[in-house]
Formats: structure tokens, sequence, C-alpha cells
């Protein structure tokens, strides 16, 4: 079978391994290497991968042969947790950070989510429409092929449907593939503030049979928090999704451990998020339980504490982690997952091979799509990222600078020298 291109003379590919499953603890550390290889594509497809030149058995008469000498490819990244989809912005707090003020005492004065949950609320479809088509943008010419994203910016349903059918149509319109979570418990309206169980109810009893009915999301997810929901709160939330046919995921340990992993192991959620105040006795649950520990180090860097996840003892206990952006408008304002990764090895510890294959293979599992892309098996999606950069660890060495040149998306090239196409 012939190739419709071949991406040749790579100075490496990253190829991480697909054991079926995420790759967990030491084997994290584990990827092929090929030096001076190549990529061959058919109809969108990895058709295959080696070192050296190309089979002849690969290259008809139409073969494109495309050199990229001097240059690394991996798997397009995978952004698996983003709250992508918002109105306004909150750089108006920044201040307030930086004079020692607290997330969750923000939270209490109006600002943080509430106040983007305003403006989101007054923002038309097509004003979230264009600003989340541009963040994608952005975040395409960083390498990401694939994105993650959640709701919770509405806590009403006509918000809620309002950020879904956005990331329904942009799954259309953009090269990036998007994957939906439905998340109204991302904080509590102020009409139910001192009732947040009458809340929790409604989201089970109205919002989500309308979600599943419209088919606008995959993935329930809550926030489980001091402050806003608790373990149990949570725990009811999404035994509720998971009956009603959601994959689930859960926000825990971010600020304070009240109990969400506990409830993310019990019910076997695919993945944990931001995991900073994990104790050795829930990793030691999340481990038992195969549960996906997504680590979020960009939240950590912008609100300027030293509470990282604690991401050796994880991979000591066993456990499957993740990186990603959770770009949004106040507690981590990114698109830059190459920054992310950057900031898994230096304020984290983590290698570079540990970090690829954090935002490659297991990130694919993370939102349940490792049968198909994540890493360069035959018959996964050509989604690829090249970068100006001679082997694995550059990238992760020269920080704070996209060296993405190119972008491939089911075989298209979607970004070429830098500018989308």
């Amino acid at each position: 079978m012939f190739a419709d291109k071949i991406l040749v003379n790579f100075s490496q590919i990253f190829s991480p391994i697909d054991k079926g499953r995420p790759l967990r603890g030491k084997e994290m550390a584990e990827a092929v290497i090929l030096e001076n290889g190549y990529i061959a594509i058919k109809d969108g497809k990895i058709l295959a991968i080696g070192s050296g030149e190309p089979e002849d058995q690969l290259k008809g008469d139409s073969t494109v042969i495309i050199d990229y000498s001097g240059k690394l490819a991996s798997p397009g990244l995978i952004d698996c947790h983003t709250h992508l989809v918002y109105g306004g912005s909150r750089e108006g707090e920044f201040a307030k950070k930086l004079n020692g003020v607290s997330y969750l005492d923000i939270l209490k004065e109006g600002g943080g989510i509430l106040s983007t949950v305003k403006a989101t609320r007054s923002a038309s479809f097509e004003t979230l429409y264009h600003k989340t088509n541009r963040l994608l943008d952005k975040m395409l010419i960083h390498g990401v092929t694939t994105v993650e994203a959640k709701s919770g910016y509405g806590l009403n349903w006509e918000t809620e449907k309002r950020q879904l059918e956005v990331t329904k149509t942009l799954t259309k319109d953009h090269p990036i593939d998007l994957i939906s979570t439905f998340m109204a418990a991302h904080a509590i309206p102020e009409q139910y503030k001192n009732n947040p169980d009458e809340f929790i109810q409604l989201i089970i009893d109205d919002m989500l049979p309308m979600v599943k009915a419209e088919n606008l999301a995959e993935f329930c997810d809550v926030f489980c928090e001091t402050g806003v929901f608790t373990a149990d709160q949570s725990r009811k939330l999404l035994t509720a999704a998971k009956e009603m046919g959601f994959k689930l995921r859960i926000h825990a340990d971010e600020i304070d451990s009240i109990g969400g992993v506990d409830v993310a192991a019990d019910l076997h959620a695919l993945s944990a998020e931001h995991l900073m105040a994990a104790t050795d006795e829930g990793i030691r649950k999340m481990s038992e339980a195969h549960v996906i520990g997504n680590v979020l180090p960009g939240t950590t860097f912008s609100l300027m504490a030293d509470t990282y996840a604690p991401v050796k003892k994880m991979l000591e206990a066993g456990m499957a982690i993740t990186l990603s952006t959770d770009s949004n408008p106040g507690s981590c304002p990114t698109a830059n997952l190459q920054f992310i990764m950057q900031l898994g090895c230096f304020n984290m510890k983590l290698t570079p091979v540990q970090v690829f294959n954090a935002v490659t293979i297991n990130a694919a599992y993370s939102v349940a799509r490792g049968q198909s892309i994540g890493s360069f098996d035959q018959g996964k999606q050509a989604d690829i990222a090249i970068f100006d950069a001679p082997n694995v660890d550059y990238p992760l060495y020269f920080f704070a600078t996209n060296l993405v040149t190119d972008v491939y998306k089911n075989g298209e090239h979607v970004v070429k020298n830098e500018v989308r196409h």
C-alpha cells in the first residue's frame, strides 16, 4: 500500500508505547525514540514509521515526500483539561493575587468563577464562538491537536447549553478535535448559596437528562473543594451521571483534601484533576482504582503557590498521570501546553520522556481516545506535532518559546512554518 505522503529525515521521532491503557508508574519513563526517522501517512492515518530510508513498498508515483531534517516529531499534543468557552477576562484580579489575596477569598468577594459566570451569561453564541476559535488557533500552532473543553461558566441551563453548543460546533469547524465535558457544578450560584444540595438536585433532575438527550457532552465533572461542593454532593452528582452513561472526571484536592479522590476511586472516574493537596492515602486509592491523575502545574504557577501536585509519589504508587493547561480566564490564562510541559520538568522534576508520554498516550486515554490518537501505531489518526528541535530533550530545556513549526491533523498540513493553514 503506497503512502499519500511520507515525512522523512527527522532527527528523532518520539513514539509512545501503546499498551492498550495509560502508562503507569515506571512505564512513563519508557518510549521508542527513532533516529533519522520517517512517518508514512495514508488516508489521514498512520501507515508506518521507521528509521532510515522509507521502504520501497511505501512509495508510489504520487507519494509526496516532505523533508524534516533536524526536526523532532511527536504525536499531536492532547490538552485534556480546559475551561475553554467563556466570556470576559479576569486580569482585574491580578493585582489582588500579587498582594496575597487567596483564590477562595476572591471568590467570596464575587470575583473568580462568579465574575466569569456573569460575563459568560451575557455573551452571545457568536461572541463565545469567535473567542474560543481564536484560543484554539493559538493551541494548534503550539502543537495541540485534541482538546477537552468543559462548560461551567453558566450555572444555569441556558448558558451551560450555549457553552456546550459552541464546543460542539467548533468540533466540526476547527481542525482540533474537541471532547466535551458538562460541568454545571463548577460553583454555587448566588440563589443557591445557602442550599447547594438543591442545585445539585436541579443538575441531576433537569440538566443532565437534557445534556444526554441532545448529545452535548461525553463527560461529567464537579468541583469538589472547600467552599464549593462537598464529597457527598460530588458523589451524588457523579453517581447519577454514571447511571445516565456519562464518563466521569472530578476536580479534587486542588486546595484542600476533602474526599474528592475517594469519590474518584469509588466511582472509577477516568481522571481526577488538580491533586495539589493529594495525600499518600488518596494516591494509594487512586492507583488501586486506576484513576488517571491529571495534574495542572500552570494553575499552581498562576496562583503563585508552591503546592505542585506530588507527581513523584504518584509515579512511585504506580499511577498514570497527564499534564494539561487548565486553560481558563482566572487561575490559568494560557493556551501554551508546551509551557505546561516545561513546568512539568522544571517544577515537578519529571523527565522529558515522562512529560511527552503525559501529553500524548496518557492524555489520549484520559479523554477515552487511546484507540485512535496518542501514539504512532498503524491505523491511528495522523496527528503530528513537529518541533524545531534535534531531540526529545530540547523542547523542554529551551523554555517559554514555541518550538512547533508544523502540525498535521488527520494527515492534513494545518500548521506550516508556524502559521495556521
